[in-house]
């Protein structure tokens, strides 16, 4: 399984966080060598890191993709800058994030890419949608999100806020 997280907390003139994450999700899944296979819901989540800045929607999704894994952060960097994302401030505000959390059982480090994500384990807002799409799989050093989530020592706030439809737009649960 490979598993990329998304998350957007700044709307601009253009997107509001829900379009900022259904337009990720549509440009990766309109490169030619990358097919979505499962979207989780949408999570509104606390900021992580840097508290004093708007809440989170946060996502995962699964994939298929025969690209090896530093070609598939190179295309979600891409995807990030061509939506205009601008890295200032480490854990600060941004319009959307796509990090690559799980790719098979590969275990890597290198200077730009850990996998499988070293925070995951920390980071409720990663670990509740994944625990909805990849079910019993081990995604973790042989654990499941749900093994993870029973060990997190994260206690922040994640609350189910919709689902993306299939025009791609979010649709609030209310």
């Amino acid at each position: 399984m490979i598993v990329l997280g998304l998350g957007s907390n700044i709307s601009n003139t253009v997107h509001t966080r829900e379009e900022n994450i259904a337009t990720a999700i549509r440009l990766l899944g309109n490169h030619p060598r990358i097919s979505i296979e499962k979207v989780s819901f949408l999570y509104e989540t606390e900021p992580v890191g840097l508290k004093e800045q708007p809440s989170f929607l946060n996502a995962v999704i699964a994939i298929n993709t025969d690209l090896p894994p530093l070609e598939l952060l190179t295309i979600c960097l891409a995807t990030e800058r061509q939506m205009g994302r601008v890295r200032e401030v480490r854990w600060g505000p941004r319009n959307i994030d796509i990090d690559l959390l799980v790719y098979h059982d590969v275990e890597m480090t290198t200077t730009v890419l850990e996998l499988p994500h070293p925070r995951m384990p920390e980071r409720k807002f990663v670990l509740i949608p994944l625990a909805e799409i990849a079910g019993h799989i081990a995604v973790y050093k042989g654990k499941t999100a749900q093994e993870l989530l029973l060990s997190t020592i994260d206690d922040s706030q994640v609350n189910v806020y919709g689902a993306i439809n299939p025009s791609g737009q979010a649709a609030t649960l209310e």
